[in-house]
């Protein structure tokens, strides 16, 4: 029996050998998976980068939905981005300050189907040993105080070539509906036109007219924000003065005034948030952090009553009514015969009114007024004209701080609380 039992373990052996050595020459089939949140078909984005500078270091590239662009012309959040390392773009002249053109392969993976720009920089800081000036990367996406452009950093951008607009980049898809490649594009980095003129507006809050408290019916809170300057850690924003101009998004040489209140508008913009309930930095109806507002049912989205006592059936973005004081700013952008500046001043303080009147800005270009004044905590976001930001209260607050590994700083902890 022992040997009738050696003899079959001797043939299954065999049978198992042949049938490893067939799989080893034929390619196993490959089926989809039955879930859905597997089965998913992505493409890429891929091309080459352009860039004529002086300044060295690593180029980022990031990648936006077309319909949520990043400031400042929107407020839209990067869906991935990659990194093309400085040793890669400039090769042999990494060492120099040959203004190039310099050129290399980028890619960007598992892009699904629809509409895309592509944004980036120069992080100079970020440039390898032997290159002078080099401080070590002060850019780390993981955070919102590190995530952002400093000073000396080259923008980048896919843009029409005739007038430097952003492109709109889509990615379509085949016959069965599978996404296809989107090859051949150009990402294009200037330092002679888009170089970053200083470090992101770090700022700190003073409330001039009582507390950091709101409520309804009260007089416009009255805001001074002064830039900090903030050295500790990871986090390195020499922050000397804001960059303020007149808007002239048509380009005509004359300020506009998009609501028609007679008075021009201005950089920066300042948005004034409704957090999320509780301690933290979510904000409100975004509890996943990806920039899109939650859904009403399945994400626990608020849909906040209007003023005119309906609701939208939509999770609502709730703001105050906020701005920017603009009379010691429209002085400073004047010349002496009253002519409007064309270029940009700096400014060594800013100071913003915030009416107790909340808006549901979900569409920017026609926020809706709300029925009474949410209650929470409010954070406060400044945006450039070069698309930079800051917003209090941020990772350097120090009971957050200390959980993540960075050095605290008690004034990134303001929050206005409506009461």
């Amino acid at each position: 029996m022992s040997r009738t039992l050696s003899s079959w373990k001797q043939s299954l052996g065999g049978v198992l050998a042949a049938s490893l050595l067939v799989a080893g020459c034929e390619s196993p089939t490959v089926v989809p998976t039955a879930d859905g949140r597997q089965n998913i078909h992505t493409a890429r984005i891929e091309g080459n980068l352009v860039v004529q500078s002086r300044a060295r270091g690593n180029a980022v590239v990031f990648i936006y939905d077309a319909s949520r662009p990043p400031p400042p012309q929107g407020t839209g959040r990067p869906i991935a981005f990659t990194v093309v390392p400085a040793e890669q773009l400039f090769g042999p002249a990494l060492g120099t300050d040959a203004p190039g053109p310099f050129t290399a392969p980028f890619a960007l993976s598992l892009v699904a189907a629809g509409k895309y720009t592509l944004r980036g920089f120069i992080d100079v800081d970020s440039c390898s040993a032997g290159v002078v000036p080099c401080h070590g990367s002060d850019f780390n996406p993981w955070y919102g105080v590190t995530s952002e452009p400093n000073t000396g950093d080259v923008g980048g951008a896919a843009v029409d070539p005739t007038n430097g607009v952003p492109l709109t980049l889509e990615v379509t898809k085949d016959a069965e509906g599978n996404p296809l490649p989107l090859t051949n594009v150009t990402v294009s980095f200037s330092q002679a036109t888009a170089q970053v003129p200083l470090d992101r507006p770090a700022f700190q809050v003073t409330v001039v007219n009582g507390d950091h408290t709101l409520t309804a019916g009260a007089p416009p809170k009255v805001l001074r924000l002064t830039p900090q300057n903030i050295e500790g850690g990871a986090v390195v924003q020499r922050s000397k003065a804001f960059l303020v101009s007149f808007v002239d998004a048509n380009r005509d040489g004359a300020p506009d005034d998009a609501n028609g209140d007679g008075v021009p508008d201005l950089w920066p913009r300042v948005v004034v948030r409704k957090l999320a309930d509780g301690p933290g930095l979510l904000e409100d109806n975004d509890l996943d952090r990806n920039g899109i507002l939650d859904g009403i049912l399945e994400e626990g989205g608020i849909d906040y009553v209007h003023a005119d006592g309906t609701r939208d059936g939509q999770p609502d973005l709730v703001v105050l009514g906020a701005a920017l004081v603009p009379d010691a700013i429209v002085a400073a952008l004047k010349d002496e015969n009253g002519n409007p500046r064309t270029t940009p001043v700096f400014v060594q303080e800013l100071m913003v009114g915030v009416q107790a009147i909340a808006l549901d800005a979900r569409d920017p270009a026609a926020p809706a007024r709300l029925d009474g004044l949410p209650k929470g905590r409010y954070s406060v976001v400044l945006i450039q004209s070069t698309g930079q930001t800051w917003r209090v209260p941020n990772e350097l607050a120090p009971p957050i701080a200390a959980g993540i590994g960075l050095t605290g700083v008690e004034s990134q902890a303001f929050v206005l609380e409506v009461l």
